[in-house]
């Protein structure tokens, strides 16, 4: 099959009138005679988008310890564009985190999800978000291991309160096993926040939110995560989790390299309004907007990681190559798998989005099938 005449968003920049050639789960170069041919000028083709932070979706939970929960959330965010995915806890009891990790671990190895993150339960009460602080507990190394053993090295990152005694020994401990150790959750000052990422912390869990604010005089982890090349900065594009312009001052201070966006997306993505369970805790969405029932807070998002594509392009006038590097390049590169996803480079899995010129969703495919089928015929492009 081979998709011609779009606007094919490459690492070297866009190509107009491009095509892109799949075989059998690859994308390849040159396209044999007997290729089919498919029209797809006026859109937009980029990668599938990845997703390092997500909870659930589709009224499904990951933390709901069933592996159909698990494939239904998985198989509404593949629908939105989501081709690789990986699947985050939410605080619990050990014992529950471990039966969560030994089944998501399963379906890692299956090739469903692309691994664990585990948020919490190593995350301060001061800034605990839609977490059950009776819950909440210092990051020990020992249990910290205790939840890589139950991950069965299915472990992709935890988000980890570093300023916690226990903190910093457990980032070496996760840099060691080669697993992110993500600042978030956290109520670090700059200079701890310095500490942590000296020690092996390379990710910030979801920047400016369940943290100190920027402040002149006590810049807090903020700053130190946006001046050190060493973090990625995790963001949520839905409009409410930040302000247009804590966006802007991400993306002009850690550049285009050094952000990914997430959706910490709950069991209402895709669905709608209603009251839902968030690990022990409910939540009321209202309008697309998920918080506690009891408290407030904000539980996570309702998004879905088209939304934050189009979002980002016709809103926060983003280009759209950083938009992808953002939603595609950057989470590949984390997760290690540039090999095989991340970019349309041929040799690396058919993996994409289809586009309209309004940056509306038209189709998924996903290992060189269709995800969501844009119909199109089979026709030639000039």
């Amino acid at each position: 099959m081979v998709l011609g005449g779009a606007n094919v968003v490459m690492p070297t920049g866009t190509v107009e009138g491009g095509h892109v050639t799949i075989e059998g789960t690859r994308i390849t170069g040159a396209a044999p005679a007997n290729a089919r041919r498919i029209d797809v000028s006026g859109h937009w083709l980029v990668p599938g988008f990845i997703d390092i932070h997500n909870h659930g979706g589709g009224g499904a939970s990951f933390s709901s310890g069933t592996a159909e929960d698990v494939l239904k959330a998985v198989r509404t965010h593949r629908a939105h564009g989501t081709t690789t995915l990986v699947a985050s806890t939410v605080t619990d009891d050990m014992d529950v985190l471990v039966r969560q990790a030994g089944l998501l671990s399963e379906l890692t190895e299956q090739g469903d999800l692309a691994g664990i993150h585990f948020e919490g339960p190593f995350i301060s009460p001061c800034r605990k978000g839609a977490h059950s602080e009776e819950l909440l507990r210092d990051p020990d190394p020992a249990e910290v291991r205790k939840l890589l053993d139950a991950a069965r090295g299915q472990a992709r990152m935890v988000t980890l309160a570093t300023e916690l005694p226990g903190g910093l020994d457990s980032v070496r401990l996760l840099a060691e096993h080669g697993v992110i150790a993500a600042v978030g959750h956290t109520d670090a000052t700059y200079e701890q926040t310095v500490q942590a990422i000296e020690a092996g912390a390379t990710v910030a869990t979801h920047l400016f939110n369940a943290m100190p604010v920027l402040g002149h005089r006590s810049p807090g982890p903020i700053a130190a995560l946006l001046e050190d090349e060493r973090v990625t900065v995790e963001l949520i594009n839905d409009g409410t989790h930040l302000h247009p312009a804590a966006l802007e001052l991400a993306f002009r201070h850690a550049g285009a390299s050094r952000v990914a966006f997430i959706t910490d997306a709950m069991d209402a993505a895709g669905i709608g309004d209603g009251r839902y369970m968030l690990g022990p805790l409910e939540v009321e969405v209202s309008e697309g907007v998920a918080r506690l029932v009891e408290g407030g807070s904000i539980a996570g998002s309702t998004l879905t990681q088209d939304r934050a594509f189009k979002r980002a392009v016709t809103i926060d006038r983003l280009p759209v190559e950083d938009v992808v590097t953002a939603l595609s390049t950057n989470p590949a590169r984390l997760l290690g798998l540039t090999d095989t996803v991340g970019s349309l480079e041929p040799g690396k899995d058919a993996d994409l989005v289809l586009l309209d010129e309004n940056f509306d969703l038209k189709g998924v495919m996903r290992k060189g099938d269709w995800v969501v089928d844009p119909q199109l015929g089979s026709t030639t492009w000039r």
